[in-house]
């Protein structure tokens, strides 16, 4: 049985996804965990605030296991890709439109007003760009170009999931995830070319 800290935790991290930092209240979250009032400030002295930075870095951590679960068994980078693409779709789909990045969400909500929300943010986005690089890189890209290659890849994704829960279509993310394909596909190809590392983004006139 999990303990009454980890049910706050997990309980609020649920709500966040569903219906936003601002629209969740602390009753509701002690209510839906099954805690009593008290013990929020108990575990969380600094408030909402702290327990949302806290369930920011948990879900965070679990979203980031996606990345290795999805790449690592493909057969190479280019293939990862479009599987990780493909795989947000179909959970879209599945969940009605409804659950997309739960990071993102908060993040665009308290990022301009919350020091110690966006930090918690910047945290977890910072280590799935990390984790996504190091595939790139050992599918022998330069890591500079790997981390601007997980950087886009990751926009994209966010941006997607922003057009398609409007449009109600995975349209945005098939899109998005062929592009984000064929960004990786480029880079591997001048890598082979140029027999050095390369910049994927050179053509666009910043400095190789």
């Amino acid at each position: 049985m999990s303990s009454t800290r980890d049910r706050i935790v997990q309980t609020s991290a649920e709500l966040f996804r569903r219906q936003g930092y601002a629209a969740t209240g602390v009753k509701q979250i002690v209510t839906a965990a099954q805690a009593p009032f008290g013990s929020l400030y108990h575990f969380f002295p600094g408030g909402k605030e702290q327990l949302g930075a806290e369930a920011i870095r948990t879900s965070g951590a679990i979203y980031a296991l996606l990345i290795p679960a999805v790449f690592d068994p493909a057969p190479d980078v280019v293939t990862a890709v479009r599987d990780f693409f493909a795989g947000a779709a179909q959970h879209l789909v599945e969940t009605d439109y409804a659950d997309a990045c739960p990071i993102a969400t908060v993040a665009l909500e308290v990022s301009s007003s919350s020091e110690t929300m966006r930090e918690a943010c910047a945290e977890v986005f910072e280590s799935w760009i990390v984790a996504g690089a190091e595939r790139f890189v050992a599918a022998g890209i330069c890591p500079a170009t790997a981390r601007e290659l997980t950087v886009g890849m990751l926009a994209a994704l966010e941006g997607a999931f922003v057009l398609a829960r409007a449009l109600r279509s995975t349209g945005p993310l098939e899109v998005a995830g062929e592009l984000a394909a064929r960004a990786v596909e480029e880079a591997l190809a001048d890598e082979a070319a140029n027999g050095e590392p390369t910049r994927a983004l050179r053509r666009t006139g910043r400095p190789a």
